[in-house]
């Protein structure tokens, strides 16, 4: 479920926290589904058990997760957050494109990529 990428620059906690946020808004997790443990990730993934709680503090911080003491970190379904995620990945590819068009990339090479993207992704979901 979770897979750590050690040639990403980003922190691993922040990988994780990203791979959660994804899954529950994409509803692989659905709301107040149970989170693994801390120390069961931690041994899963073969790293510090801090890492995964920072992780989960984030995704707690951010709205995507709640904890129950004694109980563990459960999903947390929140239509405002996920729509407020979908925006600001809206405004950030937005950006993005703007950026390419800046750069000379013309109109039909993003086109042209964004059908690749596409296709790999139907691809690596039927996986």
């Amino acid at each position: 479920m979770i897979i750590i990428d050690y040639n990403d620059k980003r922190p691993i906690y922040e990988q994780i926290a990203e791979r959660f946020q994804n899954l529950i808004i994409s509803g692989v997790m659905e709301k107040d589904e149970k989170l693994p443990s801390v120390r069961m990730l931690a041994v899963e993934l073969s790293i510090n058990p801090n890492t995964i709680q920072r992780a989960y503090a984030e995704l707690e911080r951010d709205g995507f997760i709640y904890t129950v003491k004694g109980r563990g970190n459960f999903v947390k379904r929140d239509e405002e957050l996920f729509n407020k995620q979908k925006e600001r990945l809206l405004k950030e590819l937005e950006r993005h494109i703007k950026n390419c068009l800046r750069q000379g990339i013309k109109k039909e090479e993003l086109l042209d990529k964004l059908q690749v993207v596409m296709m790999d992704f139907e691809t690596e979901a039927m996986a």
